[in-house]
């Protein structure tokens, strides 16, 4: 059993649909179900779906653990940036899912690192999970960190909480950006009516920071660097597509027809620093461009 605990900031939402905004990777059907069987408390106490939150209550979710079939170690090739006793960089290709879910059960970086570090993985965020303190969508690509033990996967956890981890992607996003640099401060939350999609017109909206700068200018598009002051769900995607510039190949935020043949979007994990859990020093690592990404900037240089 895992307990969650978040404090309210914002009054006036529906316990299930605050939950749902806390925690986007549960269904709000399943949140309903978990505060029927008494698993969901505010400031102690049990409560209906139709509670609605006030400022400053304490929610508590107590999450059973997930019954999942066994996960297998795969023989999965993995791109190493950094490896030690503690943590493991890797570059996560295109197409690759982070952590097993329905549907995919096999073939995901946690069935490859489960083969390669064997038992030395962190077992923090449970059976389904080990290793993983942070992850990026299937379609981009770019550098990861896993954790080989708990003490590595506190500290990590407590450096995305305070937003110490340095994060750098490059994307490609349709248009011309105006300015050369910019900011854009704009709570994300889950879309009010596409529930798998994020939004910065929802109602109960988490504070997200994204800072960007021009790298190179193609007329119709431009490559950007993106650097995450907070690390919301689909952050960048939600963001650049909220300005105008949604990323080159993102069905889901921009056009649906994408004049190259790509599979997702155009967005690449760069530049991860970070303080090493152990002795604290600060690193750095630098996931190289994919060969898919490489090309479609050749191609648009010509």
């Amino acid at each position: 059993m895992e307990e969650l605990n978040f404090t309210a900031e914002v009054p006036g939402s529906r316990i299930d649909r605050f939950l749902s905004d806390e925690m986007p990777d549960v269904s709000r059907s399943h949140i309903q179900k978990l505060i029927k069987e008494h698993l969901v408390t505010v400031n102690g106490n049990q409560v209906k779906s139709n509670y609605k939150v006030n400022t400053g209550d304490a929610v508590s979710v107590s999450l059973p653990d997930p019954e999942v079939p066994d996960i297998v170690p795969e023989d999965i090739p993995l791109d190493i940036l950094y490896e030690d006793d503690d943590i493991l960089i890797v570059n996560k290709p295109k197409g690759m899912v982070v952590h097993p879910a329905p549907g995919h059960y096999s073939q995901t970086l946690v069935n490859a690192v489960m083969f390669h570090c064997k038992d030395n993985l962190s077992g923090i965020n449970g059976v389904s999970r080990p290793g993983i303190v942070h992850r990026i969508d299937m379609d981009t690509t770019g550098s990861l960190i896993i954790c080989k033990n708990d003490l590595a996967h506190q500290s990590l956890a407590k450096q995305l909480k305070d937003h110490s981890i340095t994060r750098k992607y490059h994307a490609i996003v349709h248009g011309n950006l105006k300015e050369d640099t910019g900011t854009v401060n704009a709570p994300i939350g889950r879309h009010p009516v596409s529930r798998k999609k994020m939004s910065t017109h929802a109602p109960n909206g988490r504070p997200a920071v994204t800072h960007y700068k021009v790298l190179e200018r193609f007329g119709a598009y431009t490559y950007i660097e993106c650097q995450l002051e907070t690390g919301r769900t689909h952050q960048i995607r939600v963001h650049m597509a909220s300005i105008g510039h949604p990323i080159l190949g993102d069905a889901v935020y921009g056009p649906v027809k994408c004049p190259f043949k790509l599979e997702g979007q155009t967005l690449h994990a760069k530049v991860l620093g970070i303080k090493h859990p152990r002795t604290g020093e600060y690193m750095e690592f630098d996931a190289p461009l994919p060969a898919y990404f490489e090309e479609l900037l050749r191609k648009l240089r010509q």
